[in-house]
């Protein structure tokens, strides 16, 4: 019988990732707090926001109403990154960056927990921007997510591939 094994990625899903966009500059057009602030948030590139307002609080505030509509999108807020105010012109902008694919910096650390932690003959395999999990047994792949589900990391992981 051939090796049970599964894969562990950090993935966005890019349509939710549009619809939480266009819900948050739905409700920053709408809502009552942000009239007349030019507030206002818009995708640049495959896996990139803008945000933009007058003030530096009103695009804070932007901030947090696009980080809502990702939660409740089912986007961890662990692969956004969002840079600091800065101004440009007279509008206050914020980028925001969103990651994907596991780096090898996180891929080692994760493969080092799964050694020292996971059960015994369970091997991690970096592969490109992912880490595919190999064992004998099902029960301890399954160990092993248990295991990362567990611990605080620095990155959004999602679990494909379980043959």
């Amino acid at each position: 019988m051939a090796d049970a094994s599964f894969d562990i990625v950090s993935e966005i899903d890019l349509a939710e990732l549009d619809n939480a966009v266009n819900q948050a500059q739905r409700e920053l057009s709408t809502r009552f707090d942000f009239r007349g602030t030019g507030a206002g948030v818009e995708r640049s590139g495959e896996e990139a926001a803008v945000l933009s307002a007058e003030t530096e609080d009103r695009v804070k505030a932007a901030l947090e109403v696009l980080k809502e509509k990702l939660v409740k999108r089912g986007i961890s807020l662990k692969a956004m990154e969002a840079s600091e105010p800065r101004q440009s012109g007279k509008e206050t902008k914020i980028d925001v960056a969103f990651q994907q694919g596991i780096s090898t910096e996180h891929a080692k650390k994760i493969g080092k927990i799964i050694r020292d932690e996971g059960p015994k003959g369970v091997k991690p395999q970096i592969q490109g921007d992912k880490l595919r999990v190999t064992g004998k047994k099902r029960d301890d792949l399954q160990e092993v997510i248990r295991l990362l589900k567990g611990k605080e990391l620095d990155v959004a992981l999602q679990f494909t591939n379980y043959r």
